[in-house]
């Protein structure tokens, strides 16, 4: 019984250490994305532009420019991130949408969006009525009604 006793406690010190580790990361994770957040504020701008198209697709694919590739982590150049094709002006661009308003960008309307950078952070108004897409169902929500 006393073995037991012991592997119990060592167990419950390695979680506790763990658990501090994370918490203190957390912090630092969570102070470093809320200075980020100030700098994506304070160089951001409404541009009007018309929206030619959207995807999920990895980042080495998307056509961004070069130095934004060589940027990327490489454990995130496989991963999928929202890109939207818009004209602004007489250029074609490829910007990156944020993941909360990847879903309310239309497609083929003039918005005015909220940029920073290459990185699309709101979409403030939009010419004409807003139509939401329709939603896609899942495989098996066919199958409830």
């Amino acid at each position: 019984m006393n073995t037991f006793i012991t592997v119990l406690l060592i167990i419950a010190v390695v979680l506790a250490v763990v658990l501090i580790v994370l918490y203190f990361l957390g912090r630092k994770a969570q102070k470093t994305r809320d200075e980020q957040a100030g700098a994506i504020a304070a160089n951001s701008q409404t541009i009007s532009m018309l929206i030619i198209d959207k995807k999920r697709m990895p980042i080495k694919d998307a056509g961004l420019p070069e130095i934004v590739i060589e940027q990327t982590p490489w454990y995130l150049k496989r991963s999928k991130v929202p890109v939207v094709k818009a004209k602004v002006g007489p250029k074609i661009m490829t910007l990156i949408a944020d993941y909360e308003i990847y879903d309310q960008i239309p497609v083929k309307k003039e918005v005015k969006a909220v940029v920073s950078g290459i990185y699309i952070t709101g979409v403030k108004g939009l010419r004409g009525n807003k139509e939401a897409e329709p939603e896609k169902k899942g495989f098996f929500s066919r199958f409830k009604k």
